[in-house]
Order: C-alpha cells, then sequence, then structure tokens
C-alpha cells in the first residue's frame, strides 16, 4: 500500500516542481491575449472559466486509455506502476503542456499545423494522417468499449447502443462547444471522481492489499509478452499519448490566460496518471496473478475487467454507478475526437466552420468513414490506435524540441522524451506483426540505432537562430 501512495506523492510532487520548471522554460506571457480573445466565434473560439476547461481537457483526454491501458499494462506487474510516474511527469506532462501552449501561441491551430509551423510542409502533411487516421481509430475505440459496457449493464443490443452513440457524437461535433460538451462535462467529472476514488476505497475497505507483488526483476506476462517496447505501447494514456495532442487545441481555444495553462495541460495529464495508477493497482490487487486476469479479458476485453473489479468491490448500485464513470471516459474523448477531426480537416482544406452547412459538410462523410471502420474486430483498431498513437506522441515532442531550440530555451526537456519514444516507436514497428516481423533482438537494437541517429540529426541541423544568422544576441 505504501508503495501506491508513494507512485501518487511523487506524481502530485511532480506537478509542483518539474510542472513549474516546464512552466519556466516554455515562458508565459500572462499579459498577451489567448485565441478565445482574439478569434471568439461562438463555436470552437470560446471563452470558458478556468475550471470548465480544465474539467473538459481531463475528460477529453481520459478515455478508454488510462482504464484499459493500465489493466492490459498490469499484466507485466509492477514495472507498469514505474512507467506511469516516470512517463506522466517527464514525457507526457510536457507533451500535453506544450501541444496545448504552442497552439495557443499559434492562434489555436490543430496540432498538425503546429508541427509544420516547426518541422515543415512533409511534417504537417504526415502529420494530418496521423492525426485523423488516429482519431478515427480513436472515435471508433470510444464508440465499441463503451457500447460494450452499456450491453453488460443494461441487455440492450450493442448495435443499438453504438448507433445512439454515433449519434450523441455527431451533435457534439456540430453544435457549439460550449452547448454540450461545456454543459455535461461538470457532471459527468462527478462521475469520474466516484469511479476513481470509488474503486481505489472499495479495494482498501474490502481488505485487498494493494501491489502485493514488488517484484521488479521479473516479467509476469502469462503470454510471456517483452516489456521493452510493448509495455509502453500498450500503456500509452496514463503515461503519454499523442491523443492528448490532438485534444489540448481545443481547449487551447477556450483558455482565458497563458498562466492557466500548467494546471490545464500538465495538470490534467499528473490527474489521468493517478486514474492510471489506481487502474493498474486494481488489476494487480484484485486478481491472484496476471493468467487469472488474462483469463478475462480473453474472454470478453478489458471491459469483462472494468465490470467485474466495479460490481464485486461495490456492490450493485455502486458498481452501477462506478461502471458509469468508466462509460463516461470513453464518450467524453469520443466526442472530441470527431470534433478535432473535424477542425483538422476544415484547416487543412480551409473550410470556414462558423456556419453549420459547412461543419455538416466535413461531419457527414467523416461519421460514414467512422461507421464503416467500426466494423473492424476491435483488437484489431485497438493494436493500430496503440502504434500510431505513439508516433503522434514522438512527432509532437520533437516538434517542441526544435521549438525550444529556435527559441534558444532548455530542449532537454522535451529532446530525451522524444528520443525515447522513437526507440519505442521504431523497435515495435520492426517487430510487430502489423509491421515488419524482424525478430525481437534485431528490432530492439535497430530501434535504439534509429532514436540515436535521430537524435544526431536533430542536434547537428537544429540551431537557434545566433547560430544560423551569426547575431550572438539569443532570440525571444
Amino acid at each position: 500500500m505504501l508503495f501506491f501512495f508513494a507512485c501518487v506523492g511523487v506524481l502530485i510532487l511532480g506537478y509542483y516542481t518539474y510542472g513549474i520548471f516546464v512552466e519556466k522554460i516554455f515562458g508565459t506571457q500572462p499579459e498577451r491575449q489567448t485565441p478565445c480573445w482574439t478569434k471568439e466565434d461562438g463555436v470552437d473560439y470560446v471563452n470558458m472559466p478556468t475550471w470548465k476547461v480544465f474539467f473538459i481537457q481531463l475528460l477529453d483526454i481520459a478515455g478508454l486509455g488510462p482504464i484499459f491501458g493500465p489493466i492490459l499494462g498490469a499484466l507485466y506487474g509492477p514495472q507498469a506502476m514505474l512507467w506511469v510516474v516516470f512517463g506522466s511527469i517527464f514525457a507526457g506532462g510536457v507533451h500535453d503542456y506544450f501541444s496545448g501552449m504552442l497552439s495557443v501561441r499559434s492562434g489555436g491551430k490543430s496540432i498538425p499545423e503546429v508541427v509544420g509551423d516547426e518541422m515543415g510542409m512533409t511534417a504537417r502533411q504526415v502529420m494530418r494522417v496521423f492525426s485523423v487516421i488516429l482519431l478515427l481509430l480513436v472515435g471508433v475505440v470510444f464508440i465499441l468499449g463503451p457500447a460494450k459496457l452499456l450491453s453488460n449493464m443494461t441487455g440492450l443490443n450493442v448495435s443499438l447502443l453504438i448507433a445512439c452513440i454515433f449519434a450523441y457524437y455527431f451533435i457534439a461535433t456540430i453544435l457549439p462547444i460550449d452547448k454540450i460538451i461545456g454543459g455535461l462535462y461538470p457532471i459527468f467529472g462527478i462521475l469520474l471522481l466516484f469511479m476513481t476514488f470509488g474503486v481505489l476505497g472499495g479495494l482498501i475497505f474490502n481488505g485487498y492489499e494493494l501491489m502485493p507483488n514488488l517484484d521488479f526483476t521479473t516479467n509476469v506476462h502469462p503470454n510471456d509478452m517483452p516489456i521493452w517496447p510493448l509495455l509502453f505501447i500498450t500503456l500509452s494514456c496514463g503515461a503519454i499519448s499523442g491523443f492528448h495532442s490532438t485534444q489540448s487545441p481545443l481547449m487551447a481555444r477556450c483558455m482565458r490566460n497563458e498562466k492557466n495553462g500548467r494546471p490545464i495541460f500538465y495538470g490534467a495529464m499528473i490527474v489521468e496518471g493517478i486514474i492510471a495508477l489506481i487502474w493498474v493497482a486494481a488489476g494487480v490487487s484484485f486478481y491472484e496473478n496476471s493468467a487469472a486476469m488474462q483469463a478475462v479479458i480473453a474472454a470478453g476485453s478489458p471491459a469483462a475487467v472494468v465490470n467485474e473489479v466495479c460490481n464485486s468491490l461495490l456492490g450493485p448500485i455502486g458498481g452501477f454507478l462506478a461502471i458509469l464513470g468508466v462509460i463516461v471516459l470513453p464518450i467524453t474523448s469520443g466526442d472530441t475526437a470527431f470534433r478535432s477531426t473535424r477542425l483538422i480537416l476544415a484547416e487543412t482544406f480551409k473550410v470556414d466552420q462558423a456556419k453549420t452547412a459547412k461543419r455538416l459538410m466535413i461531419a457527414l462523410p467523416l461519421f460514414a468513414i467512422a461507421f464503416l471502420v467500426s466494423q473492424v474486430p476491435f483488437a484489431v483498431v485497438w493494436r493500430y490506435f496503440g502504434w500510431s498513437n505513439q508516433m503522434l506522441s514522438m512527432l509532437v515532442l520533437w516538434s517542441a524540441a526544435i521549438w525550444l531550440v529556435r527559441n534558444s530555451k532548455l530542449h532537454w526537456i522535451a529532446t530525451v522524451p522524444a528520443v525515447f519514444m522513437t526507440a519505442v516507436d521504431a523497435s515495435f514497428i520492426l517487430q510487430a506483426q502489423i509491421g515488419f516481423g524482424l525478430p525481437a533482438n534485431i528490432s530492439n537494437i535497430a530501434g535504439v540505432a534509429i532514436a540515436i541517429a535521430t537524435l544526431v540529426a536533430f542536434l547537428v541541423f537544429v540551431r537557434p537562430p545566433s547560430a544560423v544568422s551569426g547575431d550572438p544576441t539569443p532570440a525571444e
């Protein structure tokens, strides 16, 4: 139990130490007007209170990822807890903060445009493709997951529930952000808090030993899946997730002051990390061993683990409310996933979104494609989502590192996690069956080599303005 609460304490400490350090390096300008003041349009650029922006950001990023990912990560053992803690503080928090604040500085641009400004047109086009594909996969995953949970609770047909969730997503994508999303999310936030602390309290009250296995040297995955690089792909939301970078610009368009960036972006990532810690602890503590949990997952999906844990720990009523909280998470990420996709496509094809007809012009074909993707089996969609997600996080971190260099600031806060994620992504795609299918040893060595080569290229070719022009005066 002490180890679990120590991990929570380190996350909170990280917000008040490393989070402040990152904020100072970025250099907030409280007197500078944010996009909600300069571009207010009543649809996507809307001035909202900071507490509401924080809740929306948290619910946007905390989909099924910080629940399903940690459950799957718990199969490896307590190593998953360490990845959540260090990933959230040194990678995810930095990633989310810069994806949000660089969007603020660029006038609320979506993440492909932000990356393109720093890395050029090729990177912009790659990011556009990756972002749209990822967001479509996220939207679909966050339809299938809650639909299955709702079906377990109500007995209603899964296809009917999928249709209902699709309808809600469509409405939330089209209407102004403060109408449905801004109105419902505070209520959803209460459910989220109940679910999070309800599961933790249920474990303690029912006498479960939190984190009974603290052997960090042994991989206990029942299928003998390697920790490197699979843990870092599987457990993304809750540590670092490229999906977050597609959501941060939504709140960059609604944030009143740059000084609110740390609580909204870095802070929401830390809270998501705490949610992930609780679900890792639930997976490791509730089941006798990882094989027992794997049997439940194999019989259904991680949703089956959620259903069993919540009902066993909290009883029928408490379990019902807790599962509702779990259902809220993906739904409140799925709606904004489609909204982000609409805005990325609008920026790409330069379609003004102030009028409803223009929003429908993009949304209708978008949802038609999403429906087709939803017919693909969940396990296949999740597999592609994992790698696409972490590729996006890597590109965003490199963009942040380039921005820091060009502004004569300490770039290593973004460069180090960017190098790490480059090694993870390269190693995974080289050995995965959805990639090149190479032997693990070869792909891991090659992945690290690719990361080192990328770092060398970055250090050689990306220079501050003073180094390029010969001007000894640092750039502002």
